[in-house]
């Protein structure tokens, strides 16, 4: 008899208990939505008497796939088996439902449109899906942001909980470290999360603000090859950076300290160390509104009390303000350039390690080097790195400050805003700065950073006239898929459980993670290929390196600001989620 662990708890006691198919597999739905019944998916429910006698009911939504409702079938004759073969059985069908089925549901029962298998298959309207008494999770499943939308009339709890949901279910889709949480109130809604609404329609607006966005439902598993011509057009782009404005608001920020929120003083605004949790309250005009946003900052060498006591501060501060502000959760590194544009010109510093308090936990060591680059959205951002030379390229600058010297090392694809931010790192570090070129270096730096080493020094590098693009390929939908990393991407969004494609216009590379199956490492050259053939811009030919994880070199790595060789040692990040 073939059976499925759900059914361990299947008619153990009399009530009701409902299942969904995501995935091709079952997934129980929360005793608190049942009657809510998603019109993209199929379900099976089991009503148990105290008899004990067994009603088993397959329901289909107008829109589930044939997979689903396929799956819902052969489940329902599992649990048939595994009950003795004496349940009754009802097909559903949805606006059709059995009497039965419908007395189950003393309240009447809700159809929503869409699907929730992951994330929301169909484009949804905030007055068929947003109700003003509950919170919703929306994953977009393409740019892996993932948004909690709190209606005004639900409570604390519910709040908190939404959030928590939202934490277990970024770990449970193995989502990359660049995934973020935006927490939107009604009324706040941001462009990035109306388009996913097919007729969205603000306050005195008589239209949707874009075109529908459509995800397709990944359980019906299509054997088609991928496009790779379809990269080259690829519109889903177009709110990468989720700038709100130019950056010119009020900003507030406190760090967290002995499970309280201390001011941080005005003068050090823009500097982070990973040894702290910081809250930035930005504020800001939309027409006559003001509007706000909060920012958790959580540094990857924190302790558990420090970041648990972030996320509850960052909902005391929010309750404090009605509910009102958007929160977007904020990992060391992945720093979006709204926020990196907080800081009236001034570039966002970031220390690897210690803490901005007095007498701070760790000494600073004797030597360190910043690594200075100005994003595509024009924001600066000087991040601490390893002291060595294999950590240098021609496209930025550098400030390395020894125990008795500080250099600034421009390289020759520098821009001179990169230059003009290093020399404001130096007045943060102290000492005069003795400045260099490329090429011009005394032995003294060489000698600071352990020796010459090679480094990035790529021509493209200089003479830069598109940005790079990073790609990942994946097949855990069951079929290859090619998605882009939106916005400046960092080493962390470099998955170990897939392939991912780097396009530096000259040349491809293709990256290997650890933990990629046999799909992946297989067809991805050969979209590698189509990609480069297909380009309209007249590429065919161009060479595709193969590098696999932990094996990179600087050709590959300089691409990357603040390159970790260690990072896949220890993953500090899964580190910080298991906390929650």
């Amino acid at each position: 008899m073939v059976s499925h662990k759900e059914f361990d708890t299947a008619g153990k006691a009399p009530g009701l208990q409902i299942w969904r198919i995501e995935n091709m597999d079952l997934k129980p739905v929360p005793k608190t939505l049942y009657g809510n019944f998603y019109t993209g998916d199929a379900y099976l429910l089991l009503y148990t008497t105290s008899a004990p006698s067994y009603y088993i009911h397959m329901w289909m939504g107008n829109e589930c796939s044939q997979d689903e409702s396929g799956a819902a079938a052969i489940f329902s004759t599992q649990l048939d088996d595994f009950l003795g073969g004496g349940p009754v059985q009802f097909r559903e069908v949805q606006n059709n439902e059995s009497l039965t089925f419908l007395g189950y549901f003393k309240s009447g029962i809700k159809y929503k449109q869409g699907g929730v298998a992951s994330g929301f298959h169909h484009v949804l309207t905030n007055e068929e899906m947003l109700s003003l008494d509950e919170c919703y999770i929306l994953d977009n499943g393409v740019d892996k942001n993932v948004f909690v939308w709190k209606g005004p009339n639900a409570n604390t709890s519910e709040r908190k909980a939404a959030m928590k949901t939202a934490e277990q279910f970024i770990k449970e889709k193995n989502y990359s470290s660049k995934t973020q949480i935006q927490v939107l109130p009604a009324g706040g809604e941001t462009t990035l999360f109306k388009q996913f609404f097919s007729n969205w329609k603000d306050k005195d607006q008589t239209t949707g603000p874009t075109k529908a966005y459509t995800i397709g439902k990944i359980a019906h598993v299509e054997q088609i090859p991928f496009d790779a011509s379809s990269l080259h057009n690829n519109k889903a782009m177009a709110a990468q950076h989720n700038m709100v404005d130019d950056g010119s608001g009020k900003v507030h920020i406190w760090r967290v300290e002995g499970g309280e929120r201390v001011p941080v003083d005005p003068s050090t605004y823009g500097q982070f160390f990973g040894g702290d949790c910081y809250l930035i309250l930005y504020s800001y005009k939309q027409g006559s509104r003001e509007q706000h946003i909060i920012y958790t900052w959580q540094g990857l060498k924190c302790t558990q009390d420090e970041l648990a006591a972030s996320a509850f501060l960052t909902v005391q501060l929010d309750d404090s303000m009605g509910g009102a502000p958007v929160q977007v959760r904020v990992t060391q590194g992945q720093e979006p350039p709204h926020l990196m544009s907080l800081f009236k010109g001034k570039p966002m510093i970031i220390h690897s390690g210690g803490t901005s308090r007095k007498d701070g936990q760790t000494k600073t060591a004797s030597t360190r080097l910043f690594h200075i680059r100005q994003s595509s959205s024009r924001a600066t951002r000087a991040v601490e790195v390893e002291p060595s030379a294999s950590n240098l390229n021609t496209n930025d600058v550098f400030v390395l400050k020894s125990s008795d010297c500080v250099f600034v090392w421009k390289g020759a694809g520098a821009s001179d805003e990169e230059t003009v931010a290093a020399k404001y790192v130096v007045s943060v570090l102290g000492g005069q700065s003795t400045d260099m070129a490329e090429g011009k270096e005394p032995a003294g730096f060489w000698s600071a950073l352990g020796g010459k080493k090679e480094y990035q020094t790529s021509s493209t590098l200089r003479n830069m006239v598109k940005p790079p693009r990073l790609f990942g390929c994946s097949n855990k939908t069951g079929r290859l898929m090619v998605e882009e990393v939106p916005g400046d991407f960092t080493q962390s969004d470099l998955a170990t459980d897939d392939v991912m494609l780097l396009d530096t216009w000259d040349q491809i590379f293709l990256w290997i993670g650890k933990e990629a199956n046999e799909v992946e490492k297989t067809e991805s050259p050969k979209i590698a290929k189509d990609y480069v053939d297909s380009d309209p811009s007249g590429r065919r030919g161009l060479p595709i390196t193969t590098i696999k994880q932990g094996a990179e070199p600087p050709t590959f790595t300089g691409w990357f600001q603040a390159w970790d060789p260690h990072m896949w040692e220890t993953d500090p990040l899964e580190r910080i989620r298991a906390r929650f």
